[in-house]
């Protein structure tokens, strides 16, 4: 098997930090970003068992320093890039707080953008290479049943529209792009109540990525391979 370059963002913790741990196992090269990597203790003590990750701090939320990053990784070959740091501020009805809204869109939507963006020549030098956003099925409009947490939902059905456009706009460079649904997962964010560990959804999500393929490019996927409607 070919030794892959991928980069993840968010990959201090939660499914971030299982994308790292698989990946790492499995021989692959992994640049993962967090914030602040002197706080990222889990992803120091992988790294420090595991050669072939190399830990980068990155605040997704700050365009200039996606670019920066970009600009420090030019020479690499980028066959997987994982746009999977996200914030999950709790919002309902009468309770949204605009200045969290402002940042969810920041960190949720744009990032993946952005990422797209300063990345393309990395991405192009694969010729084959997979841009994936992890969203959410709460960002699906169809499967809304219950309402509230408008600034989470709105900011995952942003971002899925977002990598609907960039799965059209990459296609000429055989860049294959899709919106990834993890599950409920038991994590920080998904909370203790969730159906599924990081293990058995990142095990899952890698299947997806491995088997995705130009027809499904730019389409909403759970990590056990169904598709999710908009």
């Amino acid at each position: 098997m070919t030794t892959q370059t991928i980069l993840i963002t968010g990959a201090n913790r939660g499914i971030g930090l299982e994308y790292v741990k698989q990946y790492a196992e499995s021989g692959q090269q992994v640049y993962a970003t967090v914030r602040d990597p002197a706080k990222a203790t889990a992803l120091q003590q992988l790294a420090a068992k595991h050669t072939n990750i190399q830990v980068l701090a990155l605040d997704v939320s700050d365009v200039s320093a996606i670019r920066d990053l970009a600009g420090q990784l030019s020479a690499l070959t980028i066959d997987i890039l994982i746009s999977n740091a996200g914030t999950y501020p709790d919002s309902a009805f009468g309770k949204t707080d605009p200045q969290a809204w402002l940042h969810a869109f920041q960190v949720n939507t744009l990032t993946t953008y952005y990422l797209a963006e300063a990345f393309l020549p990395q991405l192009r030098r694969a010729n084959q290479a997979k841009l994936i956003a992890m969203t959410s099925k709460m960002g699906s409009i169809e499967d809304n049943g219950s309402g509230g947490e408008y600034i989470y939902r709105s900011s995952k059905t942003a971002l899925n529209m977002v990598v609907k456009s960039l799965a059209l706009d990459l296609r000429e460079f055989n860049i294959k792009v899709a919106a990834l649904h993890p599950g409920w997962v038991r994590t920080d964010m998904g909370g203790p109540n969730g159906l599924i560990d990081t293990g058995t959804s990142v095990r899952g999500l890698r299947l997806v990525i491995e088997g995705l393929n130009s027809a499904q490019s730019g389409e909403f996927i759970a990590y056990d391979g169904k598709r999710i409607p908009w």
